[in-house]
């Protein structure tokens, strides 16, 4: 690359750096304990979910912060490997030694890790942000193995979302009317808006458009160098019109007219990769029965999944739903569902046992639909042995009896609001 366009590049990138009024993100406090570590740290997530204001953040907390360069500048499209030598150089000429590198979105460049083992190998700490998982397993299994650690950051959590409107809150007085109203009322907003910053600020549809094809065409297509668009396109429709239901890999080739499920089924992981999706596996003692049984698909984010999908009405169970496994995956969870005679939406391993339980549905209301949510979790909480059961429904508090098959069980009910402020309960 021409040296003197990459340092008008540095330059603009460092003038682009505003100092602006932003939410700390929840991560934070686990991001400056790592940075005490020497270990390169990875942030990675879906596009525009706030990678790069998060290192920004980080730097404005180091003193020596100069050495940063964002790769998905369409002027650094002719970038390479041996150009890292070159950019090195011109930190040092700019604002002499420093030892500490912020480089967003990295993965655009092939063969990347290769400079970055070298940093780390003389000692120099590295941070690093990039919107594909995959960056976590090919090009870091080989030469990066040991030395990095990898924090995952994803939209917006509720908690952030009402950092975000400035509303500070006592959960030990929820139950006041006011603020149980006020929480509430932010609630029904987060609910649609989902958790992506730039969308929560401007409510502009084209800009979900924009952002999914970004992730569609740069993180997906170009990545894996898919021929034809048509039928990625179709699966990313169905699993948004379909969030929380069961699919078949099998079944889907049909539907999207793909020549076999193992197509399918790469097609999926590419959408896991860019954090667009997430898939859940039927729980089961045998490991080859659940990689073979339906998954369960579900969205990073609330509201693109409502913009690109399509559905006969607001169904806000689903919504629920798919807000509890974004927060889950948040919190580190390895979750499942469970089916049985019933079905219970996730259940949470730690190790090699399941240790919790966990029901979500709109309202109890219902005779029918109360008997079918009570059954199912209490049929994983007796094929589990488990003690705990929590169902989140949308503003229920109670803690009840149940009887399932001559068996007594104690259930939780919470408000799904409550439950993201504050966790199990």
């Amino acid at each position: 690359m021409n040296k003197n366009n990459l340092l008008r590049v540095i330059n603009d990138q460092r003038r682009d750096l505003v100092d602006r009024d932003v939410v700390e993100r929840d991560v934070f406090v686990d991001l400056e304990k790592t940075g005490k570590s020497k270990f390169i740290v990875i942030i990675s997530g879906i596009r525009r979910c706030g990678k790069s204001t998060l290192l920004q953040q980080l730097r404005k907390k180091n003193q020596k912060s100069d050495y940063y360069m964002n790769f998905d500048d369409e002027r650094l499209i002719n970038f390479g490997l041996s150009d890292f030598q070159m950019l090195h150089e011109l930190f040092i000429e700019l604002y002499g030694e420093q030892d500490t590198f912020y480089f967003d979105e990295i993965q655009n460049i092939e063969g990347w890790e290769r400079f970055v083992r070298r940093l780390h190998d003389e000692g120099k700490k590295v941070y690093i942000t990039g919107s594909n998982a995959s960056m976590l397993s090919k090009e870091l299994g080989t030469h990066l193995t040991g030395r990095y650690v990898q924090v995952e950051l994803f939209p917006f959590s509720f908690n952030e979302y009402l950092k975000y409107n400035k509303l500070s809150y006592d959960l030990r007085k929820s139950y006041n009317t006011n603020i149980k109203s006020v929480i509430r009322r932010y609630f029904s907003k987060y609910l649609k808006s989902g958790g992506m910053p730039e969308y929560i600020k401007t409510g502009n549809t084209d800009y979900l458009k924009r952002l999914y094809e970004g992730v569609l065409y740069r993180d997906i297509i170009a990545r894996y160098k898919i021929a034809s668009e048509k039928q990625i396109r179709e699966l990313v429709y169905y699993s948004a019109s379909n969030i929380g239901k069961e699919i078949s890999f099998n079944s889907l080739k049909s539907v999207v007219g793909l020549g076999s499920s193992t197509t399918v089924k790469d097609y999926f992981g590419y959408l896991v990769n860019s954090y667009l999706i997430f898939l859940l596996e039927k729980y089961d003692l045998s490991l080859k029965k659940q990689i073979y049984s339906n998954k369960k698909v579900y969205f990073i984010d609330n509201a693109i999944a409502d913009n690109i999908g399509f559905r006969f009405s607001e169904d806000k169970g689903r919504f629920y739903e798919n807000l509890v496994c974004i927060e889950l995956k948040r919190r580190k969870n390895e979750i499942y569902f469970h089916r049985g005679k019933n079905e219970c939406d996730f259940v949470i391993k730690e190790g090699k046992k399941i240790v919790n339980v966990l029901q979500v549905c709109y309202s109890l209301d219902d005779k029918t639909i109360k008997t079918r949510e009570l059954n199912g979790l209490a049929e994983a909480m007796k094929y589990y042995n488990l003690k705990r059961g929590l169902i989140l429904t949308d503003d229920e508090y109670d803690d009840i009896g149940y009887t399932f098959e001559k068996v007594k069980y104690q259930l939780t009910i919470r408000p799904i609001w409550y439950w993201l402020l504050t966790g199990w309960v």
